[in-house]
């Protein structure tokens, strides 16, 4: 059988083999040309039913070879009978017939004058009569999944025949569709037939029909044969085939082996001269999918205007395309990621503005931005979030109004206010039109620089705990009576004194040493006492289980995600698998966790909605604090965060739209501007943080939407089909953000190593999605052993490594430069 590749039953006649690409033999094609030269050829015919199409074939032979009436009642007879297929079993039938009858063994050959018919029916015996109506068999078939919608069958039957002198063939297409009952596997319409019985000839007629069933599941010739008017047409078609064919030479490969099926097949428009090529992304040709949504229409909010117009159609599906199960998996996987970055960036922020803006402040942030972007942008699939260089501008900025006798959050009340005015502008006059400039190497440099971010924010994190939870490097096995640690409620012990000797309880009152039995650290601590011993400032085992949880949610999350591509199980299990990878990930982390019950780190979110800082309140007002002129002054700063809000917004937005993730709906680059902006009056007045479009969780997010095909033929990777463009998924995220406050006693079993595996993921996984990573690593692959890439077919290898050293030392360049005072200037780098 034949859908994209070829299957035959194996020797032992009880499986199909695996899919492969078929090979012939080039006698078997010229053979089958001259069999569509000589044979019957009907085009268009009217027919029924299967009995019909024999009769109208039998009778249409050429005059001065016609049939005797004998010959042909015995053709139609053996044509007529119920042939005999392989049929698809699940593992739970192959089990019970294993079980019921371990000893039985079936023999699959067909008896004498019974032709072999490449696709039909299961379980009639060789002498039952076909069916007019589909048997049960077919109808429960469980091939049926593997058979892509709107398919119809095709019959070939081939076979020797003592009684014919010489080979009957024919060709037939019907003119409609028609259910020929238990002749196909599965009841599917069908509309071609080819048939050639003759005189025994070792193989000939075998691959003769091997040839015509490869040749009916190219597409060029499936076009050809839909249209021929005439014999010479389907000739024609076939001399087409024929001028593409590529012979491998006989002793230089083994013609038994079973050639695998490719990842991905070649369009067919690029076979034919009559359609135009593929147009390939070149250079900022990503930006091809934006199209005319980045063209100037010269008027005020002339761009804005048009993404409104664009998306506003879309509106409604925006929220019906989210009821699919997948969409509950991305939720739960980028909800815990923001959690997990906004506790991360709150913390940061609280430590570099004394507490102005902390965790809570990032948490209602986030939600509060996060939500409104989502209802109203033009590319809902992005997620907002605090970035690493707002954070260095906050911390300037902080260290500014410190030096200066300047109050903090008004100053950047005003410096909020003017970015959002400058963003208003940049909208009005269609400055998004700049990004048609942003070219690949802009593109990849700053994504690679945010993955990275992640990978070593993840990996500091982690070796922070290392100070947290300090290990013993001197421990050994040999001194372990002399590791202790007491508490001491007198005066602190003298010099070189590391703990006391045994003392009655309760001590005197003048005793030198006053040492607390049976009390706990904490408790010693608050009676005003200190620790005396050896191991009081080590913790066990908390920073080992740390990494393992770490390590272990990383490359559970990688392992699953790649699972959907596994040789193990069902089609259908390895994608819920794959779909709630992450998930599945943490959950396990957090049972293993449980069960250890070491004291990890847990994820701490706040409890109580007031502002970190008590000094503060939740409206930030203008006038008062600073001299009247700070407004003014303001400006200055002001520029250089629109630029770094312009650049951040805007290279995530291109990332996002490119043409491989086929988005239907559009982009919406002005809205989405126009959206950014005005949230930056909401958190200025409020003193919640800055907000622009997060790169690696929005590609996280995109990339757990993705849709693939539901079918594919055996062999045939499945196709991916675009991404569940929607607006729910952000809007519960940002609405399970909001309420996290009180989530807390649920969300404090997540131990944070656990997470921030997650955040390694994250940044690994949306490293690997640039092609730069592939050209760096061919720069440590000898030319020999470098995989045969498009680019390096056209491209000479020593143009290709300047440009990736180029875009390395780049790189480079903007990581020493965030990691520095002088980070203020990275959006101009950029």
């Amino acid at each position: 059988r034949w859908i994209k590749f070829e299957e035959k039953v194996e020797d032992g006649g009880e499986r199909w083999s695996v899919p492969h690409v078929p090979a012939l033999t080039l006698h078997s094609l010229f053979q089958l040309r001259t069999c569509l030269q000589k044979g019957t050829v009907l085009l268009d015919l009217d027919a029924a039913t299967f009995k019909e199409i024999i009769d109208k074939a039998l009778s249409g032979y050429p005059e001065e070879e016609e049939l005797q009436p004998a010959l042909r009642e015995r053709l139609a007879a053996l044509l007529l009978l119920q042939p005999r297929h392989q049929p698809t079993k699940s593992l739970l039938q192959v089990l019970t017939e294993l079980c019921l009858f371990p000893c039985r063994g079936r023999s699959r050959g067909c008896p004498a004058g019974n032709p072999s018919i490449a696709t039909g029916p299961g379980q009639s015996e060789p002498g039952d009569q076909l069916s007019k109506t589909p048997l049960r068999e077919q109808m429960r078939n469980r091939f049926r999944k593997k058979v892509p919608p709107g398919a119809e069958a095709a019959h070939v039957a081939v076979g020797e025949v003592e009684f014919l002198e010489k080979p009957f063939t024919a060709f037939i297409r019907l003119r409609h569709g028609v259910s020929l009952g238990s002749l196909a596997e599965v009841a599917l319409p069908s509309r071609f037939l080819f048939i050639l019985l003759g005189p025994p000839k070792v193989k000939v007629y075998h691959e003769v029909g091997r040839a015509m069933a490869t040749l009916l599941m190219d597409e060029l010739f499936q076009r050809v044969a839909w249209q021929a008017d005439h014999r010479e047409d389907l000739i024609t078609g076939m001399e087409m085939f024929l001028d593409e064919l590529i012979v491998l030479p006989p002793g230089k490969w083994d013609p038994s082996a079973r050639i695998p099926p490719p990842s991905s097949l070649p369009s067919s428009c690029r076979r034919t001269p009559v359609d135009p090529p593929d147009q390939q992304s070149q250079g900022n040709g990503d930006m091809a999918a934006a199209g005319e949504e980045l063209e100037r229409t010269g008027r005020l909010f002339g761009g804005l205007l048009q993404d409104i117009r664009r998306k506003a159609p879309w509106y409604g599906s925006d929220f019906s395309d989210a009821l699919h199960p997948q969409c509950l998996s991305a939720v739960l996987y980028i909800y815990l990621a923001t959690v997990t970055n906004a506790i991360t960036f709150g913390g940061m922020l609280g430590d570099a503005t004394a507490n102005m803006q902390g965790v809570l402040e990032s948490f209602l942030g986030t939600a509060f931005a996060g939500f409104i972007f989502c209802l109203f942008a033009g590319q809902p699939l992005t997620i907002l979030s605090s970035t690493g260089p707002v954070l260095v501008f906050e911390r300037l900025l902080f260290s500014f109004s410190q030096d200066h006798s300047l109050d903090y959050l008004e100053f950047r009340l005003w410096i909020g206010l003017w970015v959002a005015f400058f963003g208003v502008v940049l909208v009005a006059t269609e400055a998004s039109h700049l990004v048609r400039y942003f070219t690949r190497f802009t593109e990849e440099g700053f994504c690679a620089l945010i993955s990275l971010i992640f990978i070593y924010d993840s990996l500091k994190k982690m070796l922070s705990l290392a100070d947290a939870f300090p290990i013993n490097w001197q421990y050994r096995l040999d001194n372990v009576t002399s590791y202790s640690c007491t508490c001491n409620l007198s005066s602190p012990a003298p010099q070189g004194m590391t703990h006391c000797c045994p003392c009655p309880w309760p001590p005197h009152r003048y005793s030198p040493c006053s040492q607390a039995v049976g009390l706990s650290r904490t408790q010693c601590l608050d009676r005003g006492g200190h620790l005396l011993g050896t191991s009081c400032q080590y913790v066990p085992d908390v920073t080992l289980i740390s990494f393992l949880l770490f390590g272990g949610t990383f490359l559970s999350c990688t392992a699953l995600k790649h699972f959907r591509s596994s040789r193990y199980f069902p089609a259908g299990v390895r994608k819920l698998v794959s779909d709630f990878a992450v998930i599945l990930a943490i959950l396990a982390s957090c049972a293993i966790d449980a069960v250890l019950g070491l004291e990890t780190p847990k994820l701490l979110v706040p409890s109580e909605l007031k502002p970190t800082n008590p000094a503060r309140g939740w409206i930030i007002f203008p006038f008062g604090a600073n001299p009247w002129w700070v407004c003014l002054v303001s400006a200055v700063p002001a520029v250089l965060v629109t630029i770094l809000i312009f650049m951040d917004q805007q290279i995530t937005a291109v990332i996002l739209n490119r043409r491989e993730y086929k988005l239907q709906k559009g982009a919406g680059f002005h809205l989405d501007l126009l959206c950014v902006s005005l949230l930056m009056v909401v958190t200025s007045v409020t003193g919640l943080p800055w907000y622009v479009s997060a790169t690696v969780i929005s590609l996280a997010h995109m990339e757990s939407l993705r849709k693939e095909s539901e079918t594919s033929a055996p062999g045939e990777q499945p196709k991916f089909l675009g991404i569940r463009e929607q607006r729910l998924t952000g809007l519960v995220i940002f609405v399970l953000m909001g309420v996290s406050v009180f989530m807390a006693p649920v969300l404090k079993h997540i131990p944070m190593p656990v997470l921030y595996g997650v955040f390694l993921h994250m940044g690994v996984a949306a490293l690997n999605s640039i092609q730069l990573l592939d050209r760096a690593r061919l720069l440590l692959i000898p030319a020999k052993h470098q995989p045969d890439l498009a680019y390096l077919r056209h491209v000479p290898l020593r143009r290709v490594h300047l440009f990736t050293v180029t875009q390395l030392l780049c790189l480079a360049l903007l990581w020493v430069l965030k990691s520095t005072t002088a980070a203020i200037i990275f959006p101009v780098m950029v």
